[in-house]
């Protein structure tokens, strides 16, 4: 399994580096953090309706089918609008068209390889670490892949981190297909992959699951865009992001681990609510902190903190989808599972370019808080429908 998931985190760096590199190349190039966050929101809103459709498809046609030309059309897509960013004399009403195309386009990575890990991993036990994991992994790129962006930045071409992200991704991709393990991920029956597409829709449980998601990636997009502009007005300039991203990308991959390694006896979908709950709370800790006057190594610490609780979502969430999905639906689940945090964070994207621009960091990481704990609230909600056995779902 070391190759495929190896191969499959290069692959998915760019999920990260792709929204916050064009927040960062459009605010340098057009001067406009509003323009840059509809650019990077339209961008994940191409996400979120691509990865359900390219998650059926693997489901029908197999992962390489499927990776190989969305990992090679999202990336000429993402360097046409590099291109057209950096090229004043573009119409800026180019750039939200090409971002959201390479939306559109790019490959659903992370539903191939948590199907990858079901069908090569045999023993429940060593599978739930496995998804464990990939989890730990995903949620340190979405605060990590910051950090390489900061060190492209260093070398002082706005362009770079863009043109990185495609080298990433498509050779991620390429790299990813190859392996035993992707070419081993189960294919649907014609009966099983022919069902109506919107049959995982129809379970009132996974809906709920979306929602909660979907709202907590909410203030994760927010999140992600004001650290930015936090950067930028403790430390005088954005290319210093890495300065608060490391903290929360260590408390992220260090709580995913720890997480993972433990045998829980508590249901998923009571330590999600724990999770969220303690997410959103230490999120108000970090905006307290954003509008104070405090050292600078107490808001590390805060944020640090703030990112233990990061990974133990997805990976409960994912849990929880494998609860609530049949098991020929899993690709096409998984996907839904990616559009709600994309979705979600396309809005929180193009909200924090906009309360930036108006009020500041410390209301935009407010905003956030609120954002994850109207999701804890939500998942409250769903305890009692998460608790059923659910209904069998037609294929």
């Amino acid at each position: 399994m070391a190759r495929p998931f190896v191969s499959s985190v290069v692959a998915r760096v760019p999920i990260a580096t792709a929204p916050l590199g064009l927040v960062l190349l459009v605010r340098d190039q057009r001067d406009s953090y509003s323009l840059a966050g509809i650019v990077t929101g339209l961008f994940a809103v191409g996400l979120a309706v691509g990865s359900p459709f390219w998650g059926r498809a693997m489901d029908r046609l197999g992962q390489p089918r499927v990776l190989v030309p969305t990992a090679t059309a999202s990336g000429v897509l993402l360097l046409l609008l590099t291109i057209a960013t950096a090229w004043s004399s573009v119409p800026v009403l180019v750039l939200p068209v090409l971002a959201l195309l390479a939306g559109i386009a790019f490959p659903p990575l992370s539903p191939a390889m948590r199907s990858t890990w079901r069908v090569v991993v045999r023993e429940e036990r060593a599978r739930r670490h496995g998804y464990a994991l990939d989890a730990a992994a995903v949620e340190t790129i979405f605060v990590g892949g910051p950090l390489l962006l900061s060190g492209l930045l260093l070398l002082g071409v706005a362009a770079l981190p863009l043109l990185v992200t495609v080298l990433l991704l498509v050779g991620g991709t390429l790299a990813y297909v190859r392996s035993p393990g992707a070419r081993q991920a189960p294919v649907a029956a014609d009966e099983e992959a022919h069902g109506g597409a919107s049959v995982l829709l129809h379970s009132a449980g996974f809906v709920l699951l979306m929602v909660v998601m979907a709202t907590m990636s909410v203030g994760f997009g927010i999140l992600d865009v004001s650290l930015a502009g936090l950067t930028e007005h403790l430390l005088g300039s954005a290319d210093r992001l890495g300065v608060l991203f490391a903290p929360i990308a260590g408390g992220s991959a260090l709580g995913g681990l720890l997480y993972g390694s433990r045998n829980w006896r508590s249901s998923d979908r009571r330590r999600l609510l724990v999770s969220l709950s303690v997410f959103g709370a230490l999120l108000l800790a970090v905006a307290a902190c954003a509008g104070a006057d405090v050292p600078l190594v107490v808001l590390m610490l805060v944020l640090f903190a703030t990112g233990l609780f990061i990974s133990p979502n997805l990976i409960a969430a994912q849990s929880l989808v494998d609860q609530l999905a049949p098991a020929h639906r899993l690709g096409e689940a998984q996907a839904w599972l990616s559009t709600a945090i994309t979705a979600g964070a396309a809005l929180g994207n193009a909200a924090a370019g906009l309360i930036l621009d108006a009020a500041g960091p410390g209301e935009a990481l407010a905003t956030a808080a609120g954002a994850v704990l109207l999701a804890a609230v939500a998942c409250l909600a769903a305890q009692r429908v998460w608790g059923r056995r659910p209904a069998a779902l037609p294929v």
